[in-house]
C-alpha cells in the first residue's frame, strides 16, 4: 500500500514543495467534504504536509496517492472528534461555507458532496461511509483504491458507498441547474427583503426547513429549525418588518459551495451568508450561516479581493 513508508527519515527531494503545492487544492477538497469545516480542513492539509515532510519519499511510488490517503485518514479522525463537539453545539449546525468562484469543484472531478444542504445531510453517515462516498462521488476513485485508503476490502468499500447513497437518497433534492437555482434564489431574496408573504408562499415548499447557524454567539437567531412553509414565511416577514433586518445591509451575490448565495454585509463586515436548496418546483431549505467563526475565511477573501 502507498501509505506503508518510513516516516522517520528527513526530507530528501528538492521538489517536495512543488509536489505538495500541486495537490493542495485536492487535499483541501477531500478534507473539507469529509469534515464540513473549512478551518479543520486546513488543519488536515497542514498535518498532511508535516507527514510528507518527514517521510522517506524515495519509498513513495505515487506521491498523489500517498498524500490523498494521508489526508483522508486524518480527516476521518478529525471528523470523529468533531462530532462529539457538535453534539453540544448551540442551535442548528451548518457546514462552514467556502468560496467556489474560482474553483467550482473545489479540487475534485465533480461538484458532488459540496453543496451546503448535501454536507448537512452527510452528517447522518459514519465517518468511513462519508469518506468512501466522497472519494467515489466527487473524486471518481475506483472501489479498489477506496478500499486501500479506508483500510477495508473492495467489496466492503462498495457497501460503504451503497449505504451512503441510500442514507442520502431520501433527503437530497434533485440536482437543480444553475439557471433554475438562479431564478428561485433571486426571487426568494427579493421577496424576503420586501417581506412579501404572497411571493414567499409560492416559492417555498410546504415542508421547507430553515436553519440559522449562530453558534450561540449571534443574538436574536433561531435556536431551532423552523419547519413548514407557514412558519417560515412568518419568520422571514417578521425579520423584514419588525426587526428591520435588511436595513443598512449590502447584499452581495457570491458562488459558495457550488451555489449562488448572498453575503449580507454591514460596513464591509459580513453579517451572514444566505443560501437555499432548490428542488424541482420549490425551495426546500433556507440556510443562514451567521457564526462569525465560520464566516472568517470568507471575510478574509472578500477583504483581499477588495484590496486587489
Amino acid at each position: 500500500m502507498v501509505s506503508d513508508v518510513d516516516c522517520s527519515s528527513p526530507p530528501v527531494h528538492d521538489d517536495a514543495v512543488a509536489v505538495f503545492t500541486s495537490l493542495r487544492k485536492r487535499l483541501f477538497g477531500v478534507a473539507y467534504r469529509i469534515i464540513g469545516s473549512a478551518a479543520e480542513a486546513e488543519d488536515v492539509v497542514q498535518e498532511t504536509w508535516l507527514r510528507w515532510q518527514s517521510c522517506d519519499r524515495t519509498a513513495v511510488r505515487e506521491p498523489a496517492a500517498f498524500l490523498m490517503t494521508a489526508a483522508t485518514r486524518i480527516a476521518i479522525n478529525v471528523l470523529q472528534s468533531a462530532r462529539v463537539r457538535r453534539e453540544t453545539y448551540i442551535g442548528p449546525w451548518l457546514p462552514s461555507p467556502v468560496d467556489t468562484t474560482s474553483d467550482p469543484t473545489l479540487g475534485a472531478e465533480r461538484t458532488e458532496a459540496l453543496h451546503l444542504a448535501t454536507l448537512l445531510l452527510m452528517e447522518r453517515l459514519t465517518p468511513t461511509e462519508r469518506a468512501a462516498y466522497v472519494l467515489r462521488e466527487a473524486f471518481d476513485y475506483p472501489y479498489g483504491r477506496i478500499a486501500e485508503i479506508v483500510d477495508t476490502t473492495e467489496a466492503a468499500s462498495r457497501q460503504l458507498v451503497s449505504r451512503a447513497r441510500k442514507h442520502l437518497m431520501t433527503g437530497t433534492a434533485r440536482e437543480a441547474s444553475r439557471e433554475h437555482h438562479h431564478r428561485f434564489f433571486t426571487a426568494f431574496l427579493d421577496a424576503a427583503r420586501r417581506g412579501d408573504a404572497t411571493s414567499l408562499e409560492t416559492l417555498l415548499a410546504a415542508d421547507s426547513v430553515n436553519y440559522t447557524d449562530g453558534g450561540g454567539i449571534v443574538a436574536h437567531t433561531a435556536r431551532r429549525e423552523i419547519l413548514g412553509r407557514d412558519h417560515l414565511v412568518r419568520f422571514l416577514c417578521g425579520f423584514a418588518e419588525r426587526f428591520r433586518f435588511w436595513d443598512d445591509l449590502e447584499v452581495r451575490t457570491i458562488q459558495v459551495n457550488g451555489r449562488e448565495s448572498a453575503l449580507l454585509l454591514q460596513e464591509d463586515r459580513i453579517q451572514a451568508l444566505l443560501s437555499v436548496e432548490v428542488g424541482e418546483e420549490a425551495i426546500e431549505k433556507v440556510m443562514w450561516v451567521m457564526n462569525p467563526d465560520k464566516l472568517a475565511a470568507l471575510e478574509q477573501q472578500q477583504q483581499h479581493t477588495s484590496a486587489g
